[in-house]
């Protein structure tokens, strides 16, 4: 998020060219230029603003408790640290490591986690933090490393095989330098605990063991299905009127850029998180609105593009339900 329009035109840029790995089966972006991104005060990605969020996060909680236990545990890459006091709450013992944390919790370390500090957990958190990584599979294995080759750690990451069905264009974005399947943790791990697909089927929630931690290799009766109508859906200057979004994270920020290159320009963002409230979306320069602001001069019956159809039913709550809901995953 930026303060000025300008700064948020003029931001950093890069491509993207997905690419599929013949020898060990994974997806990443091959023209990736890690000095390009900057993860700072600047970057949110706190979503646990929003019920159905924290409702997920609510079962991811659940599930660590279950398979992992509350001694013991350490999160990697806690952010703002949310889910950590969470467990917190719910009788966990855990320690939390991001050195980009700006909260006065003494439980969450500034710093990296890694074998020279001298401490290990009965389990690892690691939640969308594996997707930013280059070289995802050496980043685990130190994280093993770190832990004595031991124990178990809960992952979750986004969805490649979603992305791919519902042909969300706008979920490819520069931050994300990987997309995982499920099956990509089958190879990663000899023994996996627990795999599913949550947040209506957007992520893979995946537990491994980190003793059985291994380099994987390419199944060729497992080849990605990229589908070659990808990006059909762009709303292109065919369309009249101009958009309102609703949604000011990342896909926001991928559909009101590729729309406003197809001619389709975006009239509004909305995002109820105050952070981002004010600030300016990278690339296009749009002012995120409070959904009071963008909503007082908005005719009933106008489209809202609801950019994931996991808050559809909030969306429709906070707004009165007086307008056209178009849910971007469906075609």
């Amino acid at each position: 998020m930026y303060d000025s329009r300008q700064e948020a035109i003029n931001c950093p840029k890069g491509d993207v060219s997905l690419v599929e790995d013949l020898d060990t089966g994974l997806v990443y972006n091959a023209a990736f230029d890690a000095d390009l991104m900057v993860y700072d005060s600047s970057y949110q990605n706190e979503q646990a603003n929003s019920a159905p969020f924290r409702a997920h996060l609510e079962q991811v909680s659940t599930l660590v408790r279950q398979k992992m236990g509350r001694d013991n545990l350490v999160e990697v890459g806690c952010g703002k640290g949310y889910f950590l006091e969470m467990l917190q709450d719910q009788g966990c013992d855990i320690t939390g490591f991001d050195p980009t944390y700006e909260g006065s919790n003494p439980r969450v370390k500034r710093e990296y986690f890694g074998p020279g500090l001298g401490m290990s957990g009965d389990g690892l958190i690691l939640r969308h933090v594996l997707e930013h990584i280059v070289d995802p599979v050496s980043f685990l294995m130190q994280l093993a490393e770190a832990n004595g080759n031991r124990g178990l750690i809960y992952i979750e990451v986004p969805c490649f095989d979603w992305i791919c069905q519902n042909r969300t264009w706008y979920d490819i974005f520069y931050e994300h330098v990987n997309y995982f399947r499920l099956s990509d943790f089958q190879r990663i791990f000899g023994r996996v605990v627990h795999a599913e697909r949550v947040f209506g089927g957007q992520y893979l929630a995946i537990i491994g063991d980190l003793s059985t931690l291994r380099t994987p290799v390419a199944d060729p009766d497992d080849r990605v299905d990229f589908p070659a109508d990808f990006t059909a859906t762009i709303p292109d200057g065919a369309k009249t009127g101009r958009a309102v979004v609703w949604g000011g994270a990342s896909k926001g920020v991928i559909f009101s850029l590729l729309a406003q290159r197809a001619g389709y320009p975006v009239a509004a963002v909305i995002d109820i998180n105050p952070a981002k409230q004010g600030k300016y979306l990278a690339a296009t320069g749009l002012q995120v609105q409070s959904p009071e602001q963008a909503l007082a001069g908005l005719p009933d019956g106008a489209d809202i593009y609801v950019m994931n159809p996991n808050y559809l039913l909030e969306i429709r709550e906070l707004s009165g339900n007086k307008y056209n809901y178009i849910e971007v995953d469906k075609p």
